[in-house]
């Protein structure tokens, strides 16, 4: 399994934000990720990658688990989260080779011109990240998950604030990624969850509540909005 979660908790004072919930995903697999806001989707995605403690549970990342090692798994792991912090004095291509060199990945000019010219970056590649538009720094986001050629990628709302067009040209390039890789990928665009997965999980207040491919889940409603609401309402 690249993605195992087992009885995962986690707890804010009384609020059960992760509650007991399991799941495992598969090499190859783009699995949806849905919720409504505080469900659970992003503590249960940083707790994959090791940047929140669960309080029960564990979670591992290709069979190593991510409290007891993890410098390793994030070595496995793209992360692009909700809130997608960047240098926003640095340049586009100056911020991607301080990426590499965090990884410190062999050959990193040929590595960041390859994730510049797959996120479409070539453009605003000399510009300071502050100057993008917020469409373009989830581009840079997305590249310097990409940068260090990781197993599994979790994506945060990966196309938030991108335009229609940029949309289907991020949807392509992770469709393309997850011919090899895992993809746990969450999205409140549910027409870009059809568009890209076979597989999804939902969750709400804290369990979940649906874990099917998308051809079982549209038996029950006739689209995949009507059926969200029915499981999170």
């Amino acid at each position: 399994m690249s993605i195992e979660v087992q009885h995962l908790l986690k707890q804010y004072g009384t609020q059960k934000a992760v509650n007991d919930i399991s799941f495992t995903i598969n090499k190859g697999e783009i699995v949806g990720f849905l919720g409504p806001n505080g469900a659970g989707k992003s503590t249960t995605m940083k707790i994959i990658t090791g940047y929140t403690k669960a309080d029960a549970g564990n979670a591992k990342v290709c069979g190593i688990n991510v409290n007891q090692s993890p410098i390793e798994t994030k070595q496995k792991i793209g992360y692009l989260p909700e809130s997608n912090a960047l240098y926003y004095e640095m340049y586009v291509k100056e911020y991607l080779k301080f990426i590499a060199g965090v990884h410190q990945i062999p050959n990193a000019e040929l590595q960041v011109a390859s994730v510049i010219e797959l996120t479409g970056l070539q453009v605003e590649q000399k510009k300071k990240i502050g100057q993008l538009s917020k469409g373009y720094k989830q581009r840079v986001g997305l590249a310097a998950a990409l940068i260090h050629n990781p197993e599994v990628l979790i994506l945060d709302e990966p196309t938030s604030g991108l335009d229609p067009n940029q949309i289907i040209e991020i949807r392509n390039v992770i469709k393309e990624q997850g011919k090899d890789k895992t993809v746990l990928f969450s999205s409140h665009i549910l027409q870009e969850v059809e568009a890209i997965c076979d597989r999804i999980i939902v969750i709400n207040k804290g369990q979940i509540v649906a874990d099917d491919t998308l051809v079982n889940l549209k038996r029950k409603g006739d689209n995949l909005e009507e059926i969200f609401r029915n499981l999170t309402s």
